[in-house]
């Protein structure tokens, strides 16, 4: 496979720059291609901005989305974005990996997506959800947390770790197309010993050599819903996001 991290370890010290480390390392160790963007590294600007379009179609009215297709219409990114959605289409896999910031992704990381998931190319037209413009590949969450797994339990006081996801997993990458794969989670790494963060270098490292043939996430369908967007009758409800629904049924 061809493989895309994009990371942003603040620290070569840190434990998610050990989790990089062990990433490259077990990744080619089985035959995969690796590309990286360590934004961190790469001092990323997350932030959108008029400046991400050599000729905007509105320059004294930016609506962001619209002009990302007028961007891909007429090749005019900036070089920046133009290289990472290179990167992008490029891969087969997409391993995100970073530390896990208010139940949700850094900012730096937000913003590599907010730039680099482009409508025109990645959504719209049509194309999202189980026909989303990447299609075909492969996607994980990899994270470091302080808090235990306990917590994060259907009954856990932050609430379940799958609903914590689900605005990443099902709104980010299963609409964009991708086949999510299970996160991999490294918990409570401040409050774990030397050897216990050694083992979870070593499962994250088992996780990675299994990428190709681990059974993705379950997410329902375009088709499952009516032209209303809710789930059609008789349909029950299996996806996270879904699960509190009440089938209707035929009568």
């Amino acid at each position: 496979m061809k493989i895309l991290i994009v990371c942003a370890p603040m620290s070569e010290h840190s434990f998610n720059a050990a989790m990089l480390t062990t990433a490259i390392e077990t990744l080619h160790s089985v035959g995969h291609e690796v590309r990286l963007s360590n934004l961190q590294a790469m001092n990323f600007n997350p932030v959108t901005r008029p400046e991400d379009f050599v000729e905007p179609e509105d320059p004294d009215h930016i609506r962001y989305d619209l002009e990302q297709r007028h961007a891909v219409e007429r090749g005019g990114f900036s070089q920046d974005i133009a290289a990472e959605l290179d990167k992008l289409l490029w891969c087969d896999g997409l391993i995100l990996q970073f530390p896990l910031y208010w139940f949700s992704l850094p900012a730096i990381v937000k913003g590599w997506i907010d730039r680099v998931f482009v409508n025109g190319v990645v959504y719209g037209g049509g194309k999202w959800y189980d026909r989303g413009g990447l299609k075909g590949r492969r996607a994980m969450l990899a994270f470091s947390t302080g808090c235990y797994p306990s917590m994060c339990g259907p009954d856990g006081i932050n609430g379940d770790m799958d609903i914590i996801l689900w605005p990443i997993q099902n709104g980010i990458l299963h609409f964009s197309g991708m086949d999510v794969l299970p996160p991999f989670i490294a918990w409570s790494v401040a409050y774990s010993s030397k050897e216990g963060r050694r083992e979870m270098l070593a499962a994250y490292a088992e996780r990675l050599r299994q990428i190709e043939t681990t059974a993705p996430l379950d997410f329902h369908p375009r088709d499952d819903f009516t032209r209303e967007w809710r789930l059609k009758d008789g349909v029950m409800p299996r996806a996270t996001g879904q699960m509190g629904a009440r089938p209707v049924r035929s009568s």
